[in-house]
């Protein structure tokens, strides 16, 4: 890590007091004891109230959601219908959405958190050179930035991760995670926290502008998938095939409004953090969070990571920390979904590409490639990210590496490696790792994200034709690693990743095939072996918190007028009380349309503060659904061909406002936010699909939009280009109550469709004021006044 640090020194403690508990838990880079202590003293009590009004066991990942709710004697509990209110214990925001969160809370007008909120800095460094080049550059390109956050986090009271202290999750996994908590974090791999059993869920800036001014995290009552363990891992198999498999069963939406509760004697088997990365790739099938149980392993990485008196207070109660006994005896009668999984006969697996949730045993994925017109020469190798870059993971890699090294082996392609945090980093370098991995021809990233979210340049040699890589990361959506949409990207573990690296091509099973040295010798490679903890303890590296002063209400968080980095915000207008009539359709999709599709990250990332700028990207990845070209269209005020996003911007000038039409899974992928504030802001009214994922469509609702669902999936194929959509009965919007559409065709008659939405009271109340955010200025405005 970088020793350089422009303008980020700590800020100075200008106050004299501020909530002791909170106090504790903002001012150290660690959970404190004393914002655990009353989680677990109210733990017993509340899982026998959930024990009465339920009648009958509790799974953990009940207890831990009974032991947040606001109201545990009223709420009510109908799996998959009820709308529950929760208060989390902490919140967690990377860079990338911690700005326009920022802006949002500006606009609210707070002035102190009830909760502890940290901030990371890991979205914004580029991927490039090296580790310290990149650091030093992203420094450099991103200092207002850097220095915007650092001010907020100062005049708010949260707690700031500098750059290059690590990717958000991992070091939230070493710093703040514990059995039984719950948390929610802006981005949709913070269930990574679940590894260490705590409820940790993605969601959008509003949902986190919420808990942070002290309204109630509002949530679904999650449906519950049970995954059952049993065996143990051993050879090439690791814990990322135990998820790759959970993928290939229940698809990228088949965990949609569902907790995936690991158990079994086969979830005490794997490591803390090896439980970290399944948890953390649950997004990939859409799942509210994943969790494991409480055991020795996690007791064991909380005293690692220098949390000992937080595994002492989980171990009191650690039986409650874990599913009842008749849960685990007889799981059927208590999951919605049981899926059972030997360990011991798992298969190492490699998922893609395009898609996280194709998978192929290792052996078979050459095969496939050819059949599939997929190149199996591989051009990159990665390894590392916040879904596998553990002290764990980089002992498998490196056990590989120094095989190969003895063995007169190199990599045939590149390969880079992306520590997860600096204490990973650190530790990893004291221990050797790291260059056993350089001496390969390993390439060492910056602490951070990278290629895992588009932050990748390959620079002028970079392929641009038809090419593959291998990586150890969650989501491989084409142009996902780095904006290329030939880059066919596979999925596997790290140990798997550095084997390929040194076979060069996806034709390799390392069970069974040899790699031929330049000596002419026929190499096989051993299973790799890896420690769960270092032996030597934890390197903590080089510092990377900076805690915020007790008061730091006089603090001003400036945005110059001229920036085209960050821009304050305005709020949307409310509804105006009227049916929505003869929208025009900006696009049909078709197929995939992530949240890479509706705003790109890559070289976007950039303009995360500025919400102008960064609309100048909605639907460019789209595939249109009339003609089958991506990012373009014809415009419905002239019929011309223009692409989305210019489209978006001559409606909203005009006035215009418009719908978009979305096929399955609609916002499928990442808790990004402006997916859903683009649209709103460039004058878009109403999204339809054939279905949604969760947290784009609370995204969707927060900014005041309306996400409609069609009640018979075929009414898609009846929407035309040309044709004009309006949205009746909105005066009687209501839960669980259909709304009538009616496509209007520009030479033919109307045609009705029925459409359904999820809105809850509370979320109609969004619709109305215009957006989450407006209600909550309109109480503090009304608060005001009384």
């Amino acid at each position: 890590m970088s020793r350089e640090w422009d303008g980020m020194d700590t800020p100075p403690d200008n106050s004299p007091h501020v909530d002791r508990r909170l106090g504790d838990a903002r001012s150290t880079s660690s959970t404190p004891a004393s914002l655990v202590e009353p989680v677990y003293a109210r733990w017993r009590e509340s899982a026998a109230l959930g024990r009465v009004r339920l009648g009958r066991p509790l799974t953990f990942a009940e207890k831990a959601l009974l032991n947040h709710l606001r109201d545990p004697e009223g709420q009510e509990l109908e799996r998959g219908r009820s709308y529950a209110a929760f208060d989390p214990d902490r919140v967690a925001l990377q860079d990338a959405l911690a700005q326009i969160v920022t802006l949002q809370l500006l606009v609210a007008g707070l002035d102190q958190l009830p909760v502890p909120v940290t901030v990371h800095c890991d979205h914004l460094i580029q991927a490039k050179v090296a580790s310290t080049a990149d650091l030093r550059s992203a420094l450099d390109q991103n200092s207002e930035v850097y220095d915007f956050l650092r001010t907020a986090c100062a005049r708010f009271g949260m707690g700031f991760w500098k750059p290059g202290s690590g990717i958000i999750h991992q070091v939230v996994l070493e710093n703040y995670a514990f059995p039984g908590g719950m948390m929610i974090g802006t981005d949709s791999h913070t269930p990574n926290a679940g590894g260490l059993g705590m409820v940790a869920i993605g969601v959008g800036g509003g949902d986190a502008i919420d808990v942070m001014t002290g309204q109630a995290f509002n949530l679904r009552w999650p449906k519950l998938i049970g995954v059952h363990l049993t065996g143990s891992l051993s050879g090439w198999t690791a814990p990322k095939d135990v998820i790759l498999r959970v993928a290939d069963v229940l698809t990228v939406r088949g965990g949609t409004g569902a907790i995936v509760e690991y158990f079994g004697s086969g979830a005490d088997t794997i490591s803390a953090t090896g439980k970290a990365t399944i948890c953390n790739m649950g997004a990939e099938i859409g799942a509210t969070t994943s969790l494991f149980p409480f055991d020795a392993n996690i007791a064991a990485y909380l005293t690692a990571t220098g949390r000992r008196a937080v595994a002492n207070l989980a171990s009191g109660v650690g039986e409650d920390l874990r599913p009842d006994p008749e849960v685990q005896a007889d799981p059927e009668r208590f999951f919605d979904q049981v899926i059972e999984i030997d360990l011991s006969s798992l298969a190492p697996l490699i998922n893609g590409p395009d898609t996280p949730d194709l998978a192929h045993r290792v052996g078979e994925v050459g095969a496939w490639a050819h059949d599939n017109g997929v190149p199996s020469e591989i051009s990159a190798a990665l390894i590392g990210s916040c879904t596998n870059s553990s002290y764990e993971d980089m002992t498998r890699a490196a056990s590989i590496a120094r095989q190969a090294l003895v063995n007169g082996l190199r990599a045939k392609t590149q390969l880079l490696v992306t520590p997860g945090s600096e204490q990973v980093r650190a530790t990893i370098e004291r221990d050797g790792l790291l260059a056993d991995l350089e001496a390969i021809g390993a390439t060492v990233l910056a602490n951070a994200c990278g290629p895992c979210i588009g932050q990748w340049d390959r620079g002028e040699s970079g392929p641009t034709k038809l090419n593959t890589i291998v990586n150890s990361f969650n989501r491989n959506f084409p142009k996902r690693n780095d904006g290329n949409a030939n880059t066919k990207a596979f999925v596997t573990s790290p140990e798997m990743v550095v084997a390929y690296s040194l076979a060069g091509t996806l034709d390799f099973d390392p069970l069974t095939d040899s790699i031929r040295a330049d000596s002419g010798a026929d190499i096989r490679l051993d299973p790799p072996v890896g420690d769960h903890l270092p032996s030597l303890g934890f390197d903590s590296g080089e510092s990377g918190f900076v805690p915020p002063p007790d008061d730091g209400t006089e603090i001003v968080v400036a945005v110059a007028p001229t920036s085209d980095r960050l821009q304050l915000l305005t709020p949307f207008p409310p509804w105006d009380g009227h049916d929505y009539m003869e929208l025009a359709v900006l696009l049909k999709a078709k197929g995939k349309c992530t949240t890479d599709h509706i705003s790109a990250a890559g070289s976007w990332l950039r303009y995360r503060g500025h919400l102008e700028n960064i609309s100048d990207n909605l639907f460019l990845g789209v595939t249109n659904a009339f003609t089958g070209a991506t990012g373009e269209g014809k415009d419905p005020s002239d019929g011309r061909t223009r692409s989305f996003p210019e489209i978006a911007r001559r409606l909203a000038e005009s006035g215009t406002p418009w719908c978009a039409v979305g096929d399955e899974n609609y916002g499928e992928g990442s808790s990004r936010e402006h997916a859903a504030m683009e649209p709103r802001y460039r004058g878009g009214l109403v999204i339809l699909a054939r279905s949604f994922a969760r947290i784009h469509e609370t995204n969707l609702k927060k900014q005041g939009l309306l996400p409609l669902t069609f009640d018979d999936p075929s009414a898609y194929d009846l929407i035309g280009e040309g044709d004009r959509i309006s949205v009746l009965g909105l005066a009687s919007l209501a839960p669980d109550t259909p709304l009538r559409c009616r496509i209007i065709r520009p030479d033919g008659g109307p045609v009705e469709i029925s459409c359904s939405h999820t809105f809850s009271s509370e979320q109609i109340e969004w619709f109305v004021a215009g957006s989450a955010l407006n209600v909550i200025r309109n109480r503090k405005t009304a608060a005001g006044r009384r």
